[in-house]
């Protein structure tokens, strides 16, 4: 992995057209959200009114670029039945509509004859992409910036081909 990776907000910033996450775990340990899911377990849920309570500056760079015209889009690819930490990440993406993405969610059993890149990535205007890379439990490893034509052309594709089958988060259900 490439070191001095730009920060994912100045990415978002400079972003003109788009921006799509591709997500490809049923679970993920990273940072506050470890706390935060533990929490959530525990029965708290959160105040989607309260804005304060929760929005933090991800989703404040995402409502910035919505609003000068980039769309931003995330796609999920799980296992079924989900996991816990799933229907937690389905409840907390509330959050990532009110900032202003699009969510979808694909269920893995309809994804077999995708071919995939090996990791979780965000797209950025279809000419850099963001790999992340976690180790097993899902801690957050690094993440390395790839301009690789060939590897653009087959995260761009893979990510299509999620966003079409993939069903749309009011509608899905955990």
């Amino acid at each position: 992995m490439r070191q001095n990776v730009p920060a994912f907000t100045d990415m978002l910033a400079q972003s003109t057209h788009s921006a799509v996450h591709l997500e490809m775990r049923d679970a993920y340990a990273v940072g506050d959200e470890k706390e935060d899911f533990e929490a959530w377990r525990n029965g708290r849920r959160t105040d989607w009114e309260d804005h304060e309570s929760w929005w933090h500056p991800y989703y404040q760079a995402v409502a910035d670029a919505v609003a000068r015209g980039v769309a931003v889009r995330r796609a999920r690819v799980v296992s079924e039945p989900v996991s816990e930490y799933i229907r937690y990440e389905h409840f907390i993406t509330q959050a990532n509509l009110i900032a202003g993405e699009q969510v979808r969610w694909l269920p893995r059993s309809r994804a077999t004859d995708i071919a995939f890149p090996g990791n979780d990535f965000w797209l950025f205007d279809d000419r850099v992409v963001r790999v992340n890379h976690f180790s097993g439990d899902g801690a957050m490893l690094g993440c390395e910036i790839v301009e690789d034509p060939a590897v653009v052309k087959l995260c761009a594709a893979a990510f299509d081909s999620v966003w079409e089958r993939a069903v749309a988060h009011e509608d899905y259900q955990v």
